[in-house]
């Protein structure tokens, strides 16, 4: 028999434990692994760590198995092979910039584009020196005529999340390469789903997983995707000096919602087209702005690169109405709630000041712009609640 050890007490058996767990664990889904510090087997291990080396472990902050999963399931669905979390969509639209952008530098920012990141942009040049330019979302291979030799990133958005036109995203992404420019692509509209900006030229796709990958509203989370080496480690190396991480069970709670994010898209895509074409038909609705119907603006891209729009579009009211009117009617609403975001099983509805949002391109309605996110509600329910509240509102 071999000797016991020496008596070790309950404190320190609380701190140092000697779990035996039964081998062969295999659920469905992935466990949630919560960790700062971690362990390492001996100090040659742990002096031999590469920050560039993906396949180390080294800090909670930096990587988990939890978060790891969730990195490659989204690398796969967008067709890339590196991606990196952040606590927001806006976290990984920054962390862009501060991998790539520095002072003396120029970036091309659409028009249309989400408005945390023209306010980004616009700090960028207000504080740090950096030049700072808007184009017109549908430039095309015409952005060659605004690349200089100074120009580092050009930023992409498609379809514009209020706007809804929809650039052409191959046009732009082959200008940028033959220049050298980095090209970065918020696609969180299409979610990975409906259109992959990697397959057209794109190296940087930007993805806000509070949406539709979470699909709960109940997720703060971006990420970061690319095919490229080089620009992953750039912007790991922004991600690690600025502290940036995740957490274990935020992700758990996307990895949770992944496996039927196809099919939420789907359903939301259904419910709102059916919404817009009959939107179309109404006196009060100037100018429906779906990508899938011919009126928005870069249809035709939209025709030829995406296979689905997801839940969200626009509507611009006639311009009779006036803006206390819209906000009567959008606050009349009773399914569609008011509130940020998109992408979770609840309808939402907010009126735009789009003139006041734009600064290269001009607006070509006077009416006011509502902008629809169709949750999973009954279609049916939905448009009754339109019909009513515009009814009750803007009759006359």
């Amino acid at each position: 028999m071999s000797e016991a050890g020496p008596k070790i007490h309950p404190q320190t058996l609380s701190v140092h434990p000697e779990d035996r767990i039964t081998p062969g664990w295999n659920a469905v889904q992935v466990p949630v692994a919560r960790a700062s510090t971690i362990l390492f087997p001996d100090l040659a291990s742990m002096r031999a760590l590469n920050w560039r080396d993906d396949s180390q472990w080294r800090y909670g902050l930096h990587a988990t198995p939890t978060s790891m999963a969730l990195q490659q399931r989204l690398a796969a669905l967008e067709g890339g092979q590196y991606t990196l979390l952040h606590p927001s969509g806006l976290s990984s639209i920054t962390n862009v910039y501060l991998a790539f952008v520095r002072p003396g530098d120029d970036v091309l920012i659409p028009d249309n584009v989400y408005s945390p990141n023209r306010d980004l942009g616009d700090w960028y040049a207000r504080d740090f020196g950096v030049s700072v330019r808007y184009y017109d979302p549908l430039i095309g291979e015409r952005i060659a005529d605004l690349i200089q030799p100074n120009t580092k990133l050009i930023w992409i958005e498609a379809p514009g999340s209020v706007t809804m036109e929809v650039p052409d995203v191959p046009a732009i992404a082959r200008v940028a390469r033959a220049k050298g420019v980095v090209t970065a692509i918020d696609s969180t509209y299409a979610a990975g789903i409906a259109f992959r900006p990697l397959e057209h030229g794109i190296d940087i796709v930007v993805q806000a997983l509070t949406k539709y990958q979470s699909g709960g509203s109940d997720v703060m989370m971006g990420a970061t995707i690319t095919r490229d080496s080089a620009l992953h480690t750039e912007l790991k190396r922004a991600r690690m000096l600025f502290g940036i991480g995740v957490s274990a069970d935020d992700c758990a709670l996307v990895l949770r919602s992944l496996p039927t994010m196809q099919l939420r898209y789907e359903a939301h895509d259904r419910s709102a087209l059916s919404l817009a074409t009959w939107l179309a038909t109404r006196p009060e609705v100037e100018a429906v702005l779906h990508p899938a119907l011919p009126s928005c603006p870069g249809h035709a891209h939209f025709a030829r690169d995406f296979t689905g729009a997801g839940g969200l579009f626009s509507i611009v009211l006639n311009a009779r109405y006036t803006s206390a009117q819209v906000d009567a009617f959008v606050e009349g609403l009773r399914f569609f709630k008011l509130g940020w975001s998109w992408g979770g099983a609840l309808s939402l509805a907010l009126p735009y000041d789009i003139r006041s949002m734009r600064t290269a391109t001009s607006w070509p309605y006077d009416g006011v712009l509502v902008r629809f996110f169709v949750g999973l509600e009954d279609t049916r329910d939905l448009r009754d609640d339109i019909e009513r509240s515009l009814t009750q509102h803007l009759a006359g």
